[in-house]
């Protein structure tokens, strides 16, 4: 195993790589506010982060990664285009396996470009890459924007489609949600009963948990408009099934995706995106024709990614985590920019996993 002394030699090696390559080294606190961050990354880092109080500040966490502090810095005083990197200590509690770390070193590169997007994208992948080379990986790339137009696009309720994009990050929740707004599957009995009673329910139940009458009644209401509803078509459901099914290296899975546009034509914007970001790519020598592309890929990573996303893993040892991943956060720079946005995209390695394959390889 790499000693901490090692990790943090290679960390500044990379850092300063990313210099070299035009970022400005930036520095967050090691705490940051947990109230105003912590809805921005999504259940899983919730449930992961490591939480505080403090009598002046209020609640502060130890940070769970630098996107999104780096993403906070820049729109309040950042100019464009702009490049950043930063290296140090992320935390994340590891309650369900023992065996991955709770504290590691990241590296990171982040990229606020509006004229080029897809030349950010190609930028971050490629250079990435190139701290990366001889070691045996296996580069995965997907685009989250793609999913999120076809959802966008669907033709059923505005309330249907917000359930379903809140739920892109949760495979199982968001299949359930569809294969109900479908119409297929069976309807417990339970639910029949409620959507097919009139008037309110609270009136003749006992009060029982923390929710208030109102908001029992509200919700039941929501459901019974909901099950009024004409279901999502069939070949619409079909179309969306065969795109989150896509699985290729990119020229074929845009192949793929064009022919399922006849029936999603939505996504033709974001896959014209992705050509573009294919092209720059290529224009760095990135091998494009043999690079995977999966259109459901990062799905259980990052909520704040809403386009290209990209990972590093291991040939020989599966069970490892990303060596290397990143991705395209447009959205965020919206939320945190008070409705101000910028294109934005980065990515973060891992030194301590790097240094434990090139012992594996030696």
């Amino acid at each position: 195993m790499p000693t901490r002394s090692e990790i943090l030699a290679r960390a500044a090696r990379l850092r300063m790589n990313f210099e070299a390559a035009g970022a400005q080294a930036v520095e967050p606190p090691l705490l940051q506010p947990a109230e105003t961050l912590l809805d921005l990354y999504g259940e899983d880092i919730r449930a992961r982060a490591y939480i505080t109080s403090d009598a002046l500040r209020g609640e502060q966490m130890l940070r769970p990664d630098f996107t999104v502090p780096v993403v906070q810095m820049h729109m309040r005083q950042g100019a464009d285009p702009a490049r950043y990197t930063y290296s140090g200590e992320v935390f994340r509690r590891q309650e369900h396996d023992p065996d991955r770390a709770n504290e590691y070193v990241q590296v990171g590169y982040e990229v606020f470009d509006r004229a080029d997007p897809a030349g950010a994208d190609a930028e971050v992948f490629a250079l990435i890459a190139l701290q990366l080379r001889g070691l045996p990986l296996r580069a995965a790339t997907g685009d989250i924007g793609i999913l999120m137009a076809a959802v966008e696009g669907l033709h059923t309720t505005d309330k249907r489609k917000s359930a379903l994009m809140r739920h892109i990050w949760r495979p199982r929740r968001f299949r359930s949600l569809l294969e109900r707004y479908a119409g297929r599957g069976t309807v417990p009995e339970s639910r029949k009963k409620l959507l097919s009673t009139e008037g309110s329910l609270s009136g003749s139940a006992p009060a029982i948990g923390k929710r208030r009458a109102a908001e029992v009644d509200a919700r039941v209401e929501l459901l019974r408009a909901d099950a009024a509803m004409p279901p999502i078509s069939e070949h619409e459901l079909l179309a969306l099934e065969a795109l989150m099914a896509v699985r290729e290296t990119i020229p074929y899975a845009i192949e793929q995706m064009r022919d399922i546009a006849v029936d999603l034509p939505q996504i033709l914007p974001a896959l014209d995106r992705l050509e573009a970001r294919s092209a720059a790519m290529k224009a760095r020598g990135i091998d494009v024709d043999s690079l995977d592309f999966e259109a459901s890929y990062g799905r259980t990573s990052m909520e704040y990614y809403d386009g290209f996303v990209f990972g590093f893993y291991a040939e020989t040892k599966p069970g490892l985590p990303p060596v290397a991943s990143g991705g395209r956060y447009d959205a965020l720079t919206r939320q945190l920019g008070q409705g101000d946005e910028i294109p934005a995209v980065g990515g973060v390695l891992r030194p301590d996993l790097m240094l434990m394959l090139e012992e594996v390889q030696s």
